[in-house]
């Protein structure tokens, strides 16, 4: 693959597969009352696709970024999805918190990505 590629693939397959583990996760908020057994294996079946995405993002990923920079990368697209899924999907509002902690996770990927001796 060529260098620009394995820069990139990571990225991209983290965020499809990030957005597939958010509904996962939290898609499940929009049906409190589903029970819980059947919540469980919906949330497990979407789950499988985010695996299928992340585990060949981590395998690609590892061969440019270091293990702490696939996590840290992995964190801030997390948020990002989950901040458009929040506000689009559950109608939730971000504040200035929130924003403030992305702004905390942005200096971590500074660290993570810098080369200190």
């Amino acid at each position: 693959m060529n260098s620009l590629v394995l820069l990139l693939a990571p990225i991209a397959l983290l965020f499809v597969s990030n957005i597939f583990m958010t509904f996962a996760w939290y898609g499940q908020f929009k049906f409190p009352n589903a029970i819980l057994w059947q919540v469980v294996l919906v949330s497990w079946g979407i789950a499988f696709f985010e695996y299928c995405l992340a585990v060949p993002a981590n395998r690609i990923g590892h061969q440019v970024y270091s293990a702490a920079q696939l996590k840290t990368l992995q964190e801030i697209i997390t948020l990002l999805v989950f901040g458009v899924f929040s506000v689009l999907y559950l109608g939730e509002t971000l504040k200035w918190n929130h924003m403030v902690a992305f702004l905390f996770l942005c200096g971590a990927a500074f660290f993570s990505f810098n080369k200190w001796t």
